[in-house]
């Protein structure tokens, strides 16, 4: 399949990176005290900003403490995030101004699991500080096509989750590809297995039929 477009739009977490295990230990840990029961893995709450889950789970009172105390412990599990198949290489590949991340972490955050996986650190990075609005509201993906100096439209985003792709649809950019099984339960134009094989010009995506799942 080929696509032309002028940029890529990143999501960070199960696209780039797998940081799963890094953040189900910080949230294991910050449940005990403020959140008694809640798990990850059974929250739907892939893709959002942990300070928009935090307001959910605590009363206001307790909000900023809360928040303060997840992102402390996200930042000491960062080192735990490795890289997903095809992401070092196809990052490695793209032409400059070509692309950025678009994460729900906080800058600190999003900066430190890109690095413990040996990725490379856009310079237009966009994070959850960047916006008032987080996934799957669309702010995120439409500061990162301005950052890069193009329309959304013009921009193919790549997202596992339901909040992440919601968010870039809301955007209207030109194309949503999932990445991973999760994102078989989303609204994604074409879903693939990973990142491998994927090649990126300046101009025109392609994308081998074998690595897609849908």
């Amino acid at each position: 399949m080929k696509f032309y477009c002028s940029a890529i739009l990143f999501d960070n977490d199960g696209v780039l990176v797998d940081s799963h295990q890094a953040a189900k230990a910080a949230w294991d840990i910050w449940a005990k005290q403020y959140s008694p029961g809640y798990d990850l893995d059974k929250a739907n709450n892939a893709g959002r900003r942990a300070e928009d889950m935090v307001r959910e789970l605590v009363s206001a009172s307790l909000f900023e403490e809360a928040n303060n105390r997840i992102n402390d412990l996200e930042l000491e599990t960062a080192h735990m995030t490795v890289a997903l198949n095809g992401a070092k290489e196809l990052l490695l590949s793209l032409p400059s101004n070509s692309w950025t991340v678009c994460t729900s972490g906080n800058r600190n955050l999003g900066t430190a699991r890109l690095l413990a996986a040996g990725l490379i650190v856009p310079e237009q990075l966009v994070t959850g500080d960047d916006v008032s609005r987080g996934k799957p509201f669309p702010d995120p993906y439409l500061l990162g096509a301005k950052k890069l100096g193009f329309e959304p439209s013009d921009c193919v985003v790549f997202e596992d989750a339901d909040a992440g792709v919601e968010a870039a649809l809301a955007a209207e950019v030109g194309l949503v590809i999932g990445v991973g099984k999760r994102a078989l339960k989303t609204n994604a134009d074409l879903v693939v297995k990973d990142l491998t094989g994927i090649s990126f010009d300046g101009e025109e995506i392609v994308i081998s039929d074998r690595n897609r799942l849908r």
